[in-house]
Formats: C-alpha cells, sequence, structure tokens
C-alpha cells in the first residue's frame, strides 16, 4: 500500500505530522480521527521522513548509521522491562522512540507506533523491517501475543541475542590475528615477485652460467607476474564476484556450509558454534510454549548454516510423521553420542527443554576452550608455511650468489 505524508491537531491543538501507509488518503484520515487527531493535510510520499516531519535527502540516507544487533538487543531488554512494570505498549514505544540513540532505530520505533495505531499486532509490525528483526525473533514475538507472555519472550530474547553476538564476537577476535599474518604474508609474497626478484635477475644475468632449479623457477614466477599482472588482477576480481555470486545461490551456500564443517580447526567451531545457538533457540522455543514442530521450523531459520538447516528440516519432517526426537536426532548425523544420550533423557523424563539448554551451555563451553586454544593450533601451521616460503626464497636467491662465491674460491 502506498505511504501518505500527514500534519494534524491532537485534542490538545498540537500540531502532529508524520506518515501513514492506507490505500487512500480517505483511509488515512480515518486512521488519524480514530486516533483523535484531526488532519489538515495528507500528501502521497515515497521518500522517508524525520521525526521532526522533514523529508530526508538521498545523501543523509546515505550515510545513516545502519541498525546494529545491539540496537535489537537493548531493544528487547527495554521492552521486557515496560511490559513486566505494566506500561501500555503505545506509551512504552514512545519513550524508547525518544530515548533512542540511533536515529535509524527510532524510524524504526515511529514505524511500529504508526502500525499499531493502524490496527497491526506487533509482529506484523515487525515484519516490515526484515533486515532489523530475525524470521526467529518475529517468530517468537508472535508466539508471545498468542500465549500471552510477551514480556517473558523479550527477556528470552534478550539473552538469545546476548549469547550469538557474544559468540560472534569471540569468533572474530580468535581469528582476528591469524588473518593479518596471511594477509601480511601474502603481501610479502607479492612485494618479493613484483620487487625483489627482479633486482636480482640483473645479478643473476651477469653469472653467464645455468641458475639452480629453484631461482628459474622464482624468475619465471615472478616474469609472469610483473608481465600478466593486469590479468592476474582482473582475473581475482571476477573469481571473487562469481564466488560470491555462486555461494550465494542454492546449491552452491549448501555445498559451501557443509565444506565449512570439515575445515581443520575452524570446522569443529563452527559446528559447535552453530550447534550451541540451534539448542538454545530450541530451549527457548519449547519453554514459550511453541509445539516441537513449529518449534523446529522456527529454529532451523536461526542456524545460520544451509546444510544443518538442512538437517534441522529433517528432523522436524520426521517429528512430523510420529517419529521420536531421539531417532531424528540420531538420523541427522551431526549430534555427539553424549548429546544424543541427554535427548534420550529428556525425552523420557518431559524436559526436553530443560536438557536442550545444558546441550547448548556445553556446546558453548567447548567452543570457548576451542576460541582459547585456536591460536596455539594454529601457529605450528602459520610457522611451518612462513618457514617453507623463507627456505624457497633462500634457496632460490641465494643459492646461485654461494656458487658463485664457491667458483671464486677455487680460483
Amino acid at each position: 500500500m502506498p505511504f501518505f505524508a500527514y500534519k494534524g491537531r491532537n485534542a490538545k491543538g498540537e500540531l502532529m505530522q508524520g506518515v501513514l501507509e492506507g490505500a487512500d488518503s480517505g483511509a488515512v484520515a480515518d486512521q488519524l480521527f480514530g486516533n483523535g487527531v484531526t488532519p489538515l493535510e495528507i500528501s502521497p510520499t515515497s521518500r522517508a521522513v524525520t521525526s521532526s516531519g522533514e523529508e530526508e535527502s538521498w545523501l543523509d540516507r546515505m550515510f545513516e548509521k545502519k541498525v546494529t544487533s545491539m540496537d535489537v538487543q537493548l531493544f528487547s531488554r527495554q521492552l521486557y522491562t515496560l511490559l513486566k512494570s505494566g506500561v501500555p505498549i503505545m506509551r512504552g514505544l514512545a519513550g524508547l522512540q525518544e530515548s533512542a540513540i540511533s536515529k535509524s532505530f527510532g524510524k524504526v520505533i515511529k514505524d511500529l507506533r504508526e502500525s499499531l495505531d493502524s490496527g497491526r499486532e506487533l509482529s506484523a509490525a515487525m515484519r516490515r523491517h526484515p533486515d532489523v528483526f530475525s524470521n526467529f525473533y518475529l517468530s517468537m514475538v508472535r508466539v508471545g501475543e498468542m500465549t500471552g507472555r510477551l514480556e517473558d519472550v523479550f527477556l528470552r530474547l534478550f539473552d538469545h541475542l546476548e549469547f550469538d553476538r557474544d559468540m560472534r564476537e569471540r569468533v572474530k577476535t580468535a581469528t582476528r590475528y591469524p588473518m593479518f599474518v596471511m594477509i601480511a604474508m601474502l603481501l610479502a609474497m607479492i612485494v618479493v615477485n613484483i620487487f625483489v626478484i627482479p633486482q636480482f635477475v640483473k645479478v643473476f644475468e651477469s653469472f653467464n652460467s645455468q641458475l639452480p632449479l629453484m631461482t628459474r623457477i622464482l624468475i619465471a614466477s615472478s616474469n609472469f607476474m610483473v608481465r600478466f599482472w593486469p590479468a592476474l588482477l582482473g582475473f581475482s576480481v571476477v573469481a571473487f564476484f562469481g564466488w560470491r555470486s555462486y555461494i550465494n545461490s542454492t546449491e552452491g551456500r549448501m555445498w559451501w556450509d557443509r565444506v565449512r564443517l570439515r575445515i581443520p580447526i575452524a570446522g569443529k567451531i563452527i559446528l559447535k558454534g552453530t550447534m550451541a545457538r540451534f539448542a538454545r533457540s530450541f530451549a527457548l522455543s519449547m519453554k514459550s510454549g511453541v509445539p516441537m514442530v513449529q518449534a523446529l521450523t522456527v529454529v532451523s531459520q536461526t542456524v545460520d548454516n544451509a546444510y544443518l538447516s538442512s538437517r534441522v528440516e529433517q528432523m522436524r519432517d520426521g517429528v512430523e510423521r510420529g517419529e521420536s526426537i531421539l531417532r531424528t536426532a540420531v538420523a541427522a548425523g551431526v549430534f555427539t553420542p553424549i548429546v544424543l544420550q541427554m535427548v534420550a533423557v529428556g525425552e523420557e523424563t518431559g524436559s526436553l527443554d530443560d536438557l536442550m539448554d545444558e546441550i547448548g551451555q556445553m556446546y558453548e563451553r567447548e567452543v570457548d576452550y576451542e576460541l582459547k586454544t585456536l591460536s596455539a593450533q594454529i601457529e605450528p601451521i602459520m610457522i611451518v608455511f612462513l618457514g617453507a616460503m623463507v627456505l624457497v626464497l633462500a634457496l632460490g636467491i641465494f643459492l646461485p650468489i654461494w656458487d658463485l662465491g664457491k667458483a671464486a674460491l677455487h680460483k
């Protein structure tokens, strides 16, 4: 439906302005009258409007800071506190909009208020912002609306988002140093091939003798890089965007996500971190009163790995056919025997949600240990790779000079 910018006055005579969505200007006028606002001006608009009613320029929207996961996390906690204290949701959203530090998130809250004013449910209003609220977040809010436990759902969403953000930050912190070292080594190889080896070639040409095999290989690779660097650069750009396009496709993402789990050292961290999010999300869904089949459907959307998501959907299909959660977990082939044993106990005792929470904590502790020892596991590999590169350069560059020195001594 189109958007309309409006100006009007409320019962106190205060000027009100903003943007509403409606079938036509008459529908927007009806919404305003229903909210106690007398419209003065209603006009179609397709541009964003600031909280002061002024239209934003494209330059302002381009440099505007995007909504972060921290904004959504704090919003969940604040909304839980307000609802728990008995504050009406419209008053709570109005207060959150006024105190919002992020302008972009303030606009999101403003749109939520306007959507609620027009008769939408909160989950439907949030669904208008898919880049801010994930499918899992929307599903949980919908469950909270259906069960009347919206404040509890927001508290659990806050805990879930905090856990997820902490997990991602620790992975980034642990991989920052190895990535920096690898990039530095790659740049060093490029500099050596383009600037260093060509200078040694001039010296080697004056020897008038057969150069060692390693030296000839280094010279050939350097000449190739110096001569064809535009083609290599173009090929790298094309390969990068081609790779991005492939892994963004359904088939490519499925293949890459499956391969990622088999990468030495990093694969097991990705698997355990993803399974920790799965267990925490599953426990949260069940504690919120979501039926198991629907919970598995919702949780499959939180697993940021297409292959593992397909395994979760396979579990859901098995449960729909009447199979036990244990049998479907065994068939998925991604859980360890200890986890399967805990699932069996939880299913027998009817406390599967609590045990899934324990499974999430167990995976979280394992990920924490793996991240703490990640540098120690990667350092030997980097040292071997760096030593091999230095050895190749030493043999290729200094061996001819060594042979020339020996020949001069014999003379």
